[in-house]
């Protein structure tokens, strides 16, 4: 099924299409949702709320970009409404402040398997997670991330570069 007769037929209530659409995208969003998550229920959690916001509003899909894509932010949103309601990222995040910024070497080892990246990333505090995986991994710029978290630019940079001193002390000479 090409993605278009999937959205076709999810519009139409098609439980089939439904199931399509879920098996094709299920397993790459679960990675997405799993990196904004402290634990795998949570991760699983954030996925079947993401689902439904997914049907609830395909009908607004215009075509324009990929549809995995617009799955894509809605998972990430939906992980970040995940955080807001737990409030806990507030706590972490509140460096209003605080500049600090380390050296260009952002490499993280390149041999590490994808879920001992996923299981590192998932131990840092949930303000440095939520910033990292914004930044680094979906591509947000600082002022952008401000904006759907509701701080300063600086205060995503901050976090940002703390995230990445925690993950290079997790992860020394790789």
């Amino acid at each position: 099924m090409t993605d278009e007769e999937i959205i076709n037929g999810c519009l139409e209530k098609n439980r089939i299409a439904q199931k399509y659409l879920y098996d094709k995208f299920a397993r790459k969003m679960k990675g997405v949702c799993l990196r904004y998550s402290d634990s795998q229920e949570e991760g699983e959690d954030i996925l079947q709320n993401g689902f439904i916001s997914v049907f609830e509003n395909l009908k607004s899909f215009k075509g324009l970009g990929s549809f995995e894509g617009w799955i894509r932010k809605i998972m990430v949103n939906t992980a970040l409404s995940q955080i807001r309601k737990n409030k806990k990222y507030q706590q972490n995040i509140a460096l209003d402040k605080v500049e600090f910024l380390l050296p260009a070497s952002n490499y993280i080892a390149e041999d590490f398997a994808a879920n001992d990246l996923l299981k590192i990333i998932q131990t840092l505090p949930i303000g440095y997670k939520t910033v990292f995986n914004l930044y680094a991994i979906e591509g947000y710029s600082h002022k952008e991330i401000g904006e759907m978290l509701n701080i300063s630019e600086g205060t995503s940079k901050s976090q940002y570069s703390r995230a990445k001193a925690h993950l290079q002390k997790i992860i020394p000479n790789r």
